[in-house]
C-alpha cells in the first residue's frame, strides 16, 4: 500500500469517526490560551460561529492574518470550519474563502452551516464554500493555480506525509505576492522512524510534526521567502504513555508566515514606513516576533522583507525607498536562524499549549495575554 494513502486513510478515520469534539485529542494540543494576538474584529467574528463548529475544531493556534478586506483565501485542512467562517465575516462580502479538506465527516459539518454563517454576517450571498479533495494534490480537487492571495492551515500539514507535495501547490495556488499563513506542531529534532509506525500519534500530530529546522528547508527549496516567525507556544504531552514514546523530542505549536515573491528581486536594503491603515493595527503592526512596525517611524529591512511589502497586499500600506548610507535608522538583525526557533520564542513568551476547560476559552478573546510585553521586537 502506498504510504502516503495509508496515513491518509488513517487520519480521516481519526478525525471523521473517533474524535467527535477537541477535548477527545489524547494529547491535549487542540486549545492554546496564548496561541496570538486577536483584534476586536476576529473575536466579535469567533462570537458569531455555531457552536457545532466550535466543538469539533482541532487546530493549535490562530490563522488570522492582517489585512483581510476582499481577499480570496483558501484554507488547507479546513476541519469543521471555523477558521473559514471567521476569515469570511474579516475578508468582507467583496472577498472569498474556500475551506479544502478530505474527511467525509468535517466536510459534511462545514457545508451544513454556510447559510448559517451568511445570515449572520447579514450577506445578501455566501462567499464561503467548502471543497473535499486532498490538500497534496490541490488541482486535482479543482482549485485554481495562480489564483489565492493568502493560504491559511491550521494543525493539519502534520498530519501529510509528504510535506514537499503540500507547499509545492500552496506555491502553485497562491498568486505572486500571496502569503501563505499557517500555525502547526514541530519537532525540536527529527522524529525518530519508529515513531511514525504508530497510529495514535499520527492522529495526534506527534508522528508527522516536521523538524522546525526542515520547514525552512522545504519552503525556499519550493521557492517561497524566508519564512517569520509570528508566534510559538510549547506543547504538553500530558498521557505518561505517549511522553515514553516521544522520548527526548519536544514539541512547539508556531505560527510562521512566508510569500510567493517575483522571480526579479531587488537585494538592496530598504527604509520602510507604516502608514497606519490597517483595521484594528492604527498605531503599529506585529508582523513576526522580530518586527513591529509603528506608525509613521521609519525601519530600515533587508532587501527580502522589503520586496514582501512592497509585492503583497501590504503594499498600499507602507512607504518603501532605498536606504540611504550614513544614517542610522532602527535595523533588524535577527542571528542566524535563531530567530525561527519556535522553541525558543515558546521560552521567550512564556507560553504552552494544554488542555482547555470551556471556562478557559471563553477567555481566549476577553483577556489580553503577556505576550505583548515579552515579545523581542525591532520597532520603527
Amino acid at each position: 500500500m502506498n504510504p502516503a494513502n495509508s496515513v491518509q486513510d488513517l487520519v480521516k478515520s481519526y478525525y471523521g469517526k473517533r474524535l467527535k469534539r477537541s477535548e477527545d485529542l489524547q494529547t491535549d494540543v487542540s486549545c492554546s490560551l496564548k496561541c496570538g494576538p486577536s483584534t476586536k474584529s476576529a473575536c466579535d467574528a469567533m462570537a458569531l460561529i455555531h457552536p457545532e463548529v466550535s466543538s469539533r475544531y482541532f487546530g493549535c493556534g490562530l490563522v488570522i492574518p492582517e489585512s483581510l478586506g476582499g481577499c480570496h483565501v483558501l484554507d488547507l485542512g479546513s476541519g469543521s470550519g471555523r477558521d473559514c467562517f471567521v476569515l469570511s465575516k474579516l475578508v468582507g462580502p467583496l472577498g472569498r474563502v474556500t475551506g479544502v479538506d478530505m474527511t467525509d465527516e468535517l466536510i459534511q459539518v462545514s457545508r451544513k452551516y454556510v447559510s448559517y454563517h451568511q445570515e449572520k454576517f447579514g450577506y445578501k450571498e455566501t462567499n464561503t464554500d467548502f471543497v473535499q479533495g486532498y490538500i497534496e494534490k490541490l488541482g486535482e480537487a479543482g482549485i485554481q493555480y495562480n489564483s489565492y492571495d493568502l493560504l491559511v492551515s491550521n494543525c493539519v500539514i502534520c498530519l501529510c506525509l509528504d510535506k514537499m507535495a503540500v507547499f509545492e501547490e500552496a506555491h502553485r495556488v497562491l498568486k505572486e505576492g500571496g502569503e501563505m499563513y499557517f500555525s502547526d506542531m514541530y519537532a525540536s529534532e527529527p522524529v525518530d522512524e519508529e515513531l511514525k509506525k504508530d497510529a495514535r500519534l499520527w492522529g495526534e500530530g506527534l508522528a508527522g510534526a516536521l523538524y522546525w529546522k526542515d520547514l525552512i528547508r522545504l519552503v525556499k527549496a519550493v521557492g517561497f521567502s524566508t519564512p517569520y516567525l509570528v508566534t510559538a507556544s510549547h506543547i504538553n504531552i500530558q498521557k505518561p504513555e505517549l511522553l515514553k514514546q516521544t522520548g527526548n523530542v519536544r514539541y512547539a505549536s508556531g505560527t510562521y508566515r512566508f510569500f510567493k515573491l517575483p522571480a526579479v528581486r531587488d537585494e538592496g536594503r530598504e527604509l520602510v514606513t507604516y502608514k497606519g491603515t490597517i483595521s484594528d493595527h492604527l498605531q503599529e503592526l506585529h508582523f513576526d516576533s522580530v518586527h513591529t512596525f509603528k506608525k509613521d517611524k521609519p525601519v530600515e529591512v533587508d532587501g527580502e522583507l522589503a520586496m514582501v511589502l512592497k509585492a503583497s497586499r501590504f503594499a498600499s500600506h507602507f512607504i518603501t525607498e532605498p536606504a540611504k548610507r550614513g544614517e542610522a535608522p532602527l535595523k533588524d538583525e535577527p542571528q542566524q536562524c535563531c530567530h525561527l526557533n519556535p522553541f525558543l520564542l515558546a521560552d521567550t513568551l512564556g507560553s504552552s499549549v494544554q488542555k482547555c476547560s470551556e471556562a478557559q476559552k471563553a477567555t481566549l478573546c476577553g483577556n489580553k495575554t503577556e505576550e505583548a510585553s515579552k515579545r523581542p521586537v525591532v520597532e520603527g
